[in-house]
This record gives structure tokens, C-alpha cells and sequence, in this order.
């Protein structure tokens, strides 16, 4: 969006984690107000509006009738848990929320480098963007322990790790499935 710009590129103005999204690892997307790349948002177009604001808890009006529905759908990233996440980055501090959303990121890296068979990308993103940290690090543990696993073939590392991250999720009760907004009228 012309004119909307912003230091913070990993975490959005409205929640989304963007150091875990595909699009923004890939170098397709700058992050949001990173600069050329962006697209059209409404949420920008009101922190304009609201003199810039770097995050939408910033602003008085928080949590505004944008949000009613904010977190039914996915699309490339799971946007199921903006307002969660918002939640956490002020309950932990900026800083501390990011240095965790860092730590996520080297978590994806190694998931997409070691395990990814060409099929898993989705799921890997999915599941590191959803599942809490200290499950994600009990599955490298869990598969780090596994010496045999890296002998394997690829397609058999994939199938490890896949079905580590979802016995995490089905412990933390999260579907790992996308879910598409239903169309309006």
C-alpha cells in the first residue's frame, strides 16, 4: 500500500506472523510495510488513517469490528490465531515475542531443509506457525535422537516428521488443516 511502511516487518500490523510465512521466506512478499510487494490492505489503509500505527493494539479503538470474524479462515498463512497472537506479543513484550518467533523460524529452516520430500511445506509452515515453541523443540529433540532417521531416505524423514508435529498438535488439540473462509453472499 503506497505511503505504508514500517520498521517491524516479521510480525503484522494485525497479527499475522510473517517471519513464518511462506510467501515472505520465498522473498515473494517484504512482510507488511516492508515496501515493494505489498498489497492492497485495509487494516494499512486504517493505520494511515489512524496516523500510523505500527500495531492495531496501539490504537484506541482495538479491538475494532474489523476483527469480528478476523480469525475464521487460512489462506497462505494460518490466520486462525492474529488475535492470540497479538495477545502473546503484549503479554510477553515485543521483543521477547519476536526473539520466539525467530526461534520458530530456525525451526521451519531445519524442518524445510532436512524433511521437506517436495510435499510438506505447507504442513511444516502450518504447524510451526500454530504449535507452541516447546513443542516444536521436542520434536527436533525427538528427531535429532533418532540417528537411524538421517540414513533414511528423504521421503521416509518427511513421514517422521510429519507425524511428530501432528501427535503435537493432536496433544495441543490444533487442526493442522487450512480452513477457507466461507465466501460472503
Amino acid at each position: 500500500m503506497k505511503g505504508f511502511t514500517r520498521a517491524e516487518t516479521r510480525f503484522s500490523l494485525c497479527g499475522l506472523n510473517c517471519a513464518l510465512c511462506s510467501m515472505h521466506l520465498g522473498g515473494y512478499c517484504p512482510g507488511c510495510g516492508g515496501g515493494a510487494g505489498n498489497q492492497s490492505c485495509a487494516i494499512a489503509k486504517c493505520s494511515l488513517e489512524h496516523g500510523g500505527i505500527q500495531f492495531c493494539w496501539e490504537c484506541p479503538e482495538y479491538p475494532c469490528p474489523r476483527y469480528e470474524g478476523f480469525d475464521d479462515g487460512d489462506s497462505f498463512v494460518p490466520h486462525c490465531s492474529r488475535k492470540q497472537d497479538i495477545a502473546s506479543a503484549r503479554q510477553l513484550g515485543l521483543e521477547t515475542y519476536l526473539a520466539r518467533l525467530e526461534e520458530k523460524r530456525v525451526v521451519l529452516n531445519t524442518l524445510l531443509a532436512g524433511y521437506n520430500d517436495g510435499r510438506r511445506k505447507t504442513l511444516f509452515t502450518t504447524a510451526v506457525y500454530l504449535l507452541p515453541l516447546e513443542e516444536l523443540r521436542s520434536v527436533l529433540t525427538v528427531l535429532n535422537s533418532q540417528a537411524e532417521l538421517a540414513e533414511q531416505p528423504l521421503k521416509e524423514r518427511a513421514l517422521a516428521a510429519a507425524g511428530l508435529l501432528q501427535e503435537a498438535a493432536d496433544r495441543q488439540g490444533i487442526s493442522l488443516k487450512l480452513n477457507k473462509k466461507s465466501k460472503k453472499g
